[in-house]
């Protein structure tokens, strides 16, 4: 028994699948986050470019965030 709890303890196979779950997780994590930036910044340039379109003043719309 004491044999069998050893090996156990010492086992480390099962350790490199919980390594590649981590790192799987923090890609994914970080991809989430980089399209989630880039759907917004688009979002923002398309609002822009909506209302330089659409305005009838003809001055030219400011699209830098200000």
């Amino acid at each position: 028994m004491k044999n069998i709890l050893k090996n156990f303890i010492e086992d480390e196979s099962g350790l490199t699948a919980v390594e590649y779950a981590i790192a799987g997780s923090l890609v994914v994590g970080g991809l989430v986050g980089a399209f989630s930036n880039l759907g917004d910044a688009s979002t923002d340039s398309i609002n822009c470019l909506d209302t330089a379109v659409n305005a009838v003043s003809g001055s030219i719309a400011n699209c830098d965030g200000s």
